[in-house]
């Protein structure tokens, strides 16, 4: 169980008690940041994706691995992150055999990203990044050897939509996966099968759920 500690906000002053959520390591062990309670907690003004994630030590195996970093809500409509202990870059181990996969709860277009991101690592791709170019909509993330689209609209993704997503792939010499709230409109299907693509739907739990064989696939032989 994570440790609480005191969360001041600078914007209203209120007091808050916060503890941060834990995460599956890729051997199975809750992986729990540790936050500073001596440091101040800072406002989230703009989005950066090089801040939303943090890299954490699993207590239990010792591998490093990056995690979304602990934000805070406050009632005033403050959005703080809250600083964590001992922080820093380190190469991943070697990798372990996959445990079953544990979502994260969707309830905003951000959720969808951690939980599209957090599939793929426990798919084993590492160094996952936000894509270079930006989709004509939705969010891009990139790993090595893979772009993939997360899509958290309310309308189900549609052909262009895929082949803008195959050809940002080929520019960038890649394989490509797409995830999607809201599904697919049947002429998306019958594309990405043609092009190859796995295509993925986002449950409100946070588990993709696969749309086509590729998609199968992928999530049976992962990375």
């Amino acid at each position: 169980m994570s440790e609480s500690v005191p969360v001041h906000c600078p914007a209203c002053r209120r007091e808050h008690v916060y503890s941060a959520p834990s995460y599956p390591c890729a051997c199975g062990a809750p992986v729990t940041p540790c936050l500073d309670d001596a440091a101040e907690p800072t406002p989230v003004a703009h989005r950066a994706w090089d801040e939303d994630w943090v890299t954490v030590s699993c207590g239990a195996c010792g591998r490093r691995d990056q995690w979304p970093q602990p934000e805070l809500g406050c009632p005033c409509g403050a959005v703080l992150r809250v600083p964590v202990a001992g922080t820093g870059s380190a190469p991943p181990s070697d990798p372990e055999p996959r445990p079953a996969f544990r979502p994260v709860t969707i309830r905003t277009a951000r959720d969808a990203v951690t939980a599209a991101a957090l599939y793929l690592r426990w798919l084993g791709y590492r160094d996952i990044r936000r894509a270079g170019e930006r989709p004509p909509s939705g969010i891009g993330l990139a790993a090595r050897g893979l772009v993939a689209h997360v899509d958290p609209t309310v309308r189900p993704a549609s052909r262009r939509d895929v082949e803008c997503l195959w050809l940002t792939a080929m520019t960038e010499d890649s394989g490509c996966v797409y995830f999607s709230l809201a599904g697919y409109a049947e002429d998306a299907r019958e594309c990405a099968e043609a092009l190859g693509i796995p295509l993925f739907v986002l449950d409100l739990t946070g588990a993709p759920q696969a749309v086509n064989p590729l998609a199968d696939e992928m999530d049976a032989e992962g990375a």
